[in-house]
């Protein structure tokens, strides 16, 4: 991901010197750091083709890119992040071991996740099928996202890591980070028994040889979490989850969750102490009257400014699936929340 500079601080600091030399009657009239920087000055109202279900954002270059579920993997483009067009599918012809693998899969490829490492984009996603924990985390890789580029390809990479009837978890929502020691995991899962994490072999971008499978969320007696993103700030590593049903239109009762942690691997505990593993996790969005169901959320920032994109269900559009790209903030506690005055 790109790294900005800090202009929001530079500004703060410039007009609280300005107030100094006037020594009184000056109130400064700038924004303060934590509402400041390259994702907090666009205006997030967006427009064109908007249609997603379990979005994820990359920026290449001056472009963005959302990837989502769909047949053979939905892909948006926008030049400046608002309006959107569709460029996709990934897959014009679904690789055939994925029906091999996953026989009830109806072509649909879910909840992708695009990772860029090494001068090339990785390209997760999920294969499976409703209410079944018979799924596969499949792989394809590109030089470029750009479809006008002579480089682009998607190569198929196969399998990084799968699930049976005879597993306790779910291979689907996969989310790749990289630790502050540069080591690369991979979270995911769905129901069962909740979020897992397992490191990677960089060389493969699939699960290191031998490597431990982590529990680091659950919700013991009530098992409906999923799509886990992992982001780092400040010394913490934040997971965001999903709790509760999707894919049921405006009675969807999907919210966005969130723990943090000092390590990767856990435990993740949300604002009241309370670990993610027994059921902990801290409100980010529930909806409102118009938005049901927000969910399956990513994370992408760049410098001090952060944005949330998750899909919700439109009830003045007949509860269509639909993106949604919000300014994420962080409190003085360092909790991200939606609310720039917290």
């Amino acid at each position: 991901m790109p790294i900005g500079g800090i202009k929001g601080t530079h500004l703060a600091l410039a007009g609280a010197f300005i107030c100094l030399l006037a020594l009184f009657g000056c109130k400064s009239t700038m924004p303060t750091p934590a509402t400041t920087g390259a994702l907090y000055d666009i205006d997030w109202s967006l427009s064109g083709n908007l249609h997603a279900h379990d979005p994820v954002i990359i920026k290449q270059g001056e472009t963005w890119y959302i990837f989502a579920t769909g047949t053979g993997i939905t892909m948006k483009r926008s030049e400046d992040g608002r309006h959107w067009e569709h460029i996709g599918p990934v897959f014009k012809r679904q690789p055939e071991w994925h029906r091999k693998m996953v026989p009830f899969n109806d072509g649909n490829l879910w909840a992708p996740d695009i990772f860029y490492y090494q001068n090339k984009y990785y390209l997760y996603y999920a294969v499976s099928s409703f209410g079944s924990n018979t799924s596969v985390i499949g792989l394809a890789t590109n030089a470029t996202l750009d479809p006008q580029d002579p480089n682009y390809t998607w190569v198929d990479e196969g399998v990084v890591i799968q699930s049976t009837s005879a597993d306790d978890y779910n291979a689907i929502d996969p989310n790749v980070a990289q630790d502050r020691d540069g080591n690369l995991w991979l979270s995911f899962g769905s129901f069962w028994s909740g979020i897992k994490l397992i490191q990677l072999d960089p060389t493969t971008m699939k699960p290191a040889e031998n490597a431990t499978l982590y529990s680091i969320a659950s919700r013991p007696g009530n098992t409906a979490i999923e799509a886990p993103f992992i982001i780092e700030r400040n010394g913490y590593y934040y997971l965001f989850v999903s709790f509760d049903f999707c894919c049921r239109g405006v009675n969807s009762t999907y919210k966005i969750m969130v723990g943090r942690s000092r390590e990767i691997t856990g435990p993740y505990v949300d604002k009241e102490g309370k670990d993610m593993r027994l059921g902990g996790g801290t409100l980010i969005d529930r909806g409102d009257e118009r938005w049901k169901g927000p969910g399956h959320c990513a994370v992408y920032q760049q410098g001090h400014s952060a944005i949330l994109v998750n899909h919700a269900y439109d009830k003045q559009n007949f509860g269509r699936p639909t993106l949604q790209i919000r300014p994420l903030y962080w409190d003085a506690e360092g909790w991200p929340t939606l609310n720039s005055g917290e």
